[in-house]
């Protein structure tokens, strides 16, 4: 391996894997995580507006807002997780 090269070997290279799986997976849960929140709020924000009309709007769109911000909020950082598990900048 010449000098400089940025491939990492024997127990750098094993860290780098591990961490790497770890960031992808605890990513990927984040992700899923946010997006099923995401929805259910969505979800019920609909609802709220459905049963109850005009009355209700105002709360059924505040309940989809909030999911819209959850579900962004946990995949920016499942993001920055994943890139982290692979030795990049988060941020």
């Amino acid at each position: 391996m010449a000098l400089g090269d940025d491939k990492k070997s024997g127990v750098a290279g094993g860290v780098t894997a591990v961490t790497s799986t770890l960031g992808n997976g605890v990513g990927g849960l984040l992700g899923t995580v946010g997006g099923v929140t995401g929805a259910a709020a969505r979800g019920v924000g609909n609802t709220v507006t459905g049963v109850t009309g005009n009355a209700g709007k105002p709360v059924g769109d505040a309940l989809a807002s909030l999911g819209n911000g959850v579900e962004d909020g946990t995949n920016n950082i499942a993001r920055g997780v994943e890139s982290a598990g692979q030795g990049k900048k988060a941020w």
